[in-house]
């Protein structure tokens, strides 16, 4: 793998293969205008992964009983959704560095409702499965554009102080999402919770057509094919201190979604709490998360390197995965839900830091193919949770090992990771600043 990113953080502003900066007259001056509007939907964007997760989280049990599968098989509706959302972003981000953002994003978003609307019909665990593939399929539009836009907008520390803005609105989604499914599932069955996710994907639908132009204007887009896609992706590849940043994120987020599949079983079934209970303490963690995404973003970015942030994020997600593992094994005896609890947002918490440094630092390398860039990231990310999703559940209901387990492998790899190919004591920091907003 080469030393240096298909364009540098030093090099971008007189490197002549760089874009040309767009003029006041094209869509990206209009979205920067409306700026406001522009976070709010792109944060709508970039919280429906977890909206289409976390949702479903306190009906998992229910599903179980009432299609008469056993709970492996049933977080396999789980890892389906997240496997089709990585493959998804694989095939739509080089396509929106082709065909600009808005038209690929409104095809995934129209594609996203019908295919929740169907997930509430599913008559068997099968179908159900097959359905949360092509949801995320689909829903693969809004997470890989989203990133795009946000480079294509900001650069530099202004692009991580954004993604940490994205957080106070994406980051509600955990929140509120198990809260509104806990109290569907006091009116309705599981799968009233589908119903309410397609009026969420087609209100959103709406507001992406209403409210955000395009972002990526024609003299700034890729005219090759699907070849010319595929050498931009082996290119970024190829770049070492990318592919590092890439593989930090993606075992970081594997270390975070073996939480997210494994949770509603541990607090529910091993230690008793009802899907109100649990829905209030994810909704706790996902509280942690964006108070320390917000510091990340409004303290911390400009005043402390990105590399050093993000080190000591990924030291303390390792702790937290050693305490989890050492309590789930007993060898502290017997604990109860709050410790465990403890260190569950303990290690929520440390992804504020961990999950905006490492999306800013791997895409302040790719001005020239923020689409690609961005599927990569997200492709990394949603497979390697995606087999880390039925590892959790591996040794049944009964214990919370196997979730900590892998939570603390994904964690030491992603110290491998950052240490082994990102090298941060050998990077030039960044130096170029936002495009302007």
């Amino acid at each position: 793998m080469s030393e240096r990113g298909p364009a540098t953080a030093a090099s971008r502003d007189s490197s002549p293969a760089s874009p040309p900066v767009p003029t006041a007259s094209t869509p990206l001056k209009a979205a920067r205008r409306t700026s406001l509007l522009v976070t709010f939907v792109l944060g709508g964007l970039t919280a429906l992964p977890p909206l289409s997760m976390d949702m479903y989280l306190p009906a998992l049990p229910q599903v179980t009983d009432a299609l008469n599968s056993p709970a492996a098989t049933i977080q396999l509706t789980l890892t389906a959704c997240l496997a089709g959302m990585a493959m998804g972003q694989l095939v739509i981000g080089p396509m929106s560095d082709k065909w600009g953002r808005r038209r690929p994003l409104l095809i995934g978003m129209l594609v996203y409702v019908l295919a929740t609307a169907i997930c509430a019909l599913a008559p068997t665990a099968e179908l159900l499965i097959a359905f949360r593939l092509l949801q995320g399929l689909a829903g693969a539009a809004a997470i890989v554009i989203a990133r795009a836009v946000v480079r294509d907008l900001y650069d530099g520390e202004e692009m991580a102080r954004f993604f940490s803005t994205l957080m106070l609105i994406s980051g509600a989604a955990p929140i509120i999402a198990p809260l509104i499914g806990g109290q569907v599932l006091r009116f309705a069955d599981w799968r009233g919770v589908f119903v309410v996710l397609t009026v969420v994907g087609a209100a959103l639908t709406l507001l992406v057509w209403r409210a955000l132009g395009e972002t990526l204007p024609p003299e700034r887009r890729h005219t090759g094919g699907v070849g010319s896609a595929l050498r931009t992706m082996r290119g970024l590849l190829g770049d070492r201190v990318f592919a590092g940043y890439t593989l930090t994120g993606g075992f970081a987020f594997a270390a975070l979604f073996s939480y997210i599949s494994a949770s509603p079983f541990v607090i529910q079934e091993i230690y008793g709490a009802s899907p109100q209970a649990f829905s209030l303490l994810f909704g706790l963690n996902s509280v942690g998360l964006i108070l320390v995404g917000q510091i990340n973003g409004k303290l911390l970015v400009g005043r402390v390197s990105l590399d050093k942030v993000l080190a000591v994020g990924l030291a303390v997600v390792t702790v937290a995965a050693v305490a989890l593992l050492l309590m789930s094994t007993g060898v502290f005896g017997k604990v109860g839900l709050t410790p465990i609890a403890a260190a569950l947002f303990v290690l929520m918490s440390a992804m504020g830091v961990v999950l905006p440094n490492t999306n800013a630092q791997a895409l302040m390398r790719t001005p020239h193919a923020a689409g690609s860039a961005s599927a990569l990231l997200g492709t990394t990310s949603f497979l390697v949770g995606a087999i880390a999703s039925p590892l959790v559940g591996i040794a049944g209901e009964d214990t919370a090992v196997p979730m900590a387990l892998v939570q603390l492998v994904c964690a030491v790899l992603a110290l491998s990771a950052f240490f082994g190919l990102c090298r941060p004591w050998q990077s030039t920091p960044a130096t170029s600043g936002p495009t302007g907003v």
